[in-house]
């Protein structure tokens, strides 16, 4: 019966577990439609912090996405957005909220600070870009993709 209970417990740690961690791929969603733009991948750098790269950019009815960063600054003047790392030095302060981070937006080419935060699930990411303080910006939810 110990082991019995030793092993659920083990089991329901380890899946806590894995629900506390942002690595992973994340489906983008549209801030003002709610529609899906796209994919990015967030992996762990050497540095303990986190960093995310476009897989993909998906295509919606009346809108065609940008393959170039034209209005970017240096260094990611008119490099191709697939591939970009959008998100960087993003750090975990307790795996459920992420702070200290930043983001760019390829299509408007400015460049935000970035907090998150992890739902209970692991399956949403909730994260605020913002200038200055964190009252003046934008959220998003970015869903996992499985």
């Amino acid at each position: 019966m110990k082991t019995i209970f030793g092993i659920i417990a083990l089991s329901l740690f380890y899946s806590s577990a894995m629900a506390q961690n942002i690595e992973g791929i994340w489906r983008y969603m549209d801030d003002k439609t709610g529609e899906a733009k796209g994919l990015v991948k967030i992996e762990q750098q050497v540095d303990g912090t986190y960093a995310g790269k476009v897989l993909k950019a998906t295509p919606r009815q009346g809108y065609t996405p940008k393959e170039f960063c034209t209005n970017c600054p240096a260094p990611y003047t008119n490099q191709p957005i697939i591939g970009m790392q959008v998100i960087s030095k993003l750090k975990s302060v307790d795996q459920v909220n992420y702070t200290d981070g930043k983001i760019i937006d390829p299509v408007s080419g400015k460049i935000y600070k970035l907090k998150g935060k992890l739902n209970a699930t692991g399956k949403k990411l909730f994260l605020r870009g913002y200038m200055g303080v964190s009252a003046v910006g934008r959220s998003q939810t970015w869903l996992r993709v499985e």
